[in-house]
């Protein structure tokens, strides 16, 4: 059995959605001096580094880069994050993933945050697949799209480029 690549967003595709995606986050913050993106390890910190490219360049806003670190296998276990609490305490927080799936990672990811006041709280995808199992939407989102759940959205992030295909 092969797999084939059926491109869902090519590389300009994907930076027209992130430069959105940004303006989007920019207008929900526009009143804020500081915003905070944490990014789900891997591809969600990719994609959030991703996002503060273009906020930097079309907004005046401190942006902070919050890398979370978390078992997508186990997600009961311990989240951590890349800055302490008190960096992202009574902030504007953004938090990234680059597929919203079952809603599980996103969930947990929430829950997390949840426990330390914030200003307010968002959530950005680059894909969203609508097979949730948990109530969890993602505010900003690249694409949504209905898949069968035995097809897989892979996001690949490189240097030059970036592809999200359906495998």
């Amino acid at each position: 059995m092969s797999t084939t690549k059926n491109v869902i967003l090519n590389p300009l595709q994907v930076q027209q959605k992130i430069r959105r995606i940004a303006y989007q986050i920019y207008e929900n913050n526009s009143n804020e001096k500081e915003i905070v993106l944490a990014g789900i390890a891997s591809n969600g910190y990719v994609f959030a580094t991703e996002i503060e490219k273009y906020l930097l360049e079309i907004s005046p806003l401190k942006v902070t880069m919050c890398k979370v670190v978390m078992d997508k296998k186990n997600p009961l276990n311990p989240i951590k994050t890349s800055i302490d609490i008190q960096q992202y305490q009574n902030k504007s927080l953004v938090l990234v993933d680059d597929v919203l799936n079952s809603g599980a990672t996103l969930i947990y990811g929430i829950k997390h945050f949840l426990e330390v006041p914030l200003k307010r709280f968002k959530t950005a995808v680059l894909v969203n697949r609508n097979h949730k199992k948990y109530p969890v939407k993602a505010d900003f989102k690249g694409v949504s799209l209905s898949t069968t759940l035995q097809e897989h959205v892979v996001v690949e992030f490189h240097k030059k480029e970036t592809v999200a295909y359906l495998q």
